[in-house]
């Protein structure tokens, strides 16, 4: 069967966390880069679809192509070791300090492969800085904007906002990760990892690794916002935001819908009585003979 059962998901979700926290600060780095490109070019791929048909949702059934590719490599990207790694965590299988080492390595990695991408696509859409009549040099500029100082005009209200698009978020991002481990094929991984993907894309809530992209590439080309307004007003509470929608409303809430909060008693007693019946029986056939 290609169905893998919750509780075995629940287990690769364990080991996955486990071996990510094991990962060198080399490979951490370079698969980090990797995947902040590659989601940075869906992003313009997602922007390109939005653009020529006049359907913002076109480009939200586009955009999960990235996420899929850097799963499918086994490729690190923060936002779903946000549910990961916290779990093996918790399982002892690995330390509260590999968790943020690895998160400190992979954003790390992001921002040097999304400032990368966005450089090299900035040339290309501006033909080398020649021409800036592009609509996606508008669109990028406008949404920089818009994820920055749209939110700091709130104030107080706009850093909660902020945080709360981004639970929502990771909520979705972190169970397109969980749903790849529900199949054992490559096409049913696919399917399953697009469906939540699709959702949060579609409803504009915050990505941080989307934003190391996004922000810096407005800044490159005009948009009204300096580093401060990227990391204060952005960055830094979607990260926040996007832990706590990964490690809670998937990692921990997952986890206790399979075990829930621990073993009752009876169930203790139960298990210790089917073995001692089992082990009677046994012994029984076994003077029988």
């Amino acid at each position: 069967m290609d169905y893998v059962k919750p509780g075995e998901v629940l287990n690769d979700m364990i080991e996955g966390g486990a071996n990510k926290a094991k990962l060198s600060p080399g490979q951490m780095l370079v698969r980090s880069m990797l995947a902040g490109a590659i989601l940075a070019c869906a992003t313009t791929l997602a922007f390109t679809a939005s653009s020529q048909t006049n359907i913002p949702m076109a480009g939200a059934l586009i955009f999960p192509v990235g996420f899929v590719i850097i799963v499918l490599l086994g490729l690190e990207l923060v936002t779903g070791s946000f549910a990961l790694i916290p779990l093996a965590v918790m399982q002892k299988k690995a330390s509260v300090r590999s968790m943020l080492g690895n998160y400190g390595w992979v954003i790390l990695g992001h921002v040097i492969g999304c400032l990368v991408y966005a450089v090299l696509y900035g040339l290309t859409i501006t033909k080398m800085g020649h021409d800036m009549s592009s609509p996606l040099v508008q669109t990028i500029i406008k949404t920089s904007e818009a994820k920055t100082l749209a939110y700091k005009e709130l104030g107080g209200e706009g850093l909660l906002l902020v945080v709360i698009k981004a639970m929502l978020c990771n909520w979705m991002v972190t169970l397109g990760v969980v749903m790849a481990f529900t199949s054992k094929s490559t096409a049913g991984k696919i399917a399953a990892m697009w469906l939540p993907i699709l959702i949060f894309f579609g409803q504009g809530f915050e990505h941080a690794v989307v934003n190391m992209f996004v922000i810096p590439a407005g800044m490159m080309l005009g948009a009204n916002v300096s580093f401060a307004d990227w990391w204060l007003w952005n960055q830094i509470p979607v990260l926040i935001g996007n832990f706590i929608g990964g490690a809670l409303f998937t990692g921990v809430a997952y986890y206790v819908s399979i075990r829930g909060f621990g073993r009752s008693k009876s169930g203790a007693i139960g298990s210790a009585g089917a073995r001692g019946s089992m082990e009677a029986a046994a012994v029984s056939a076994e003077r029988g003979r």
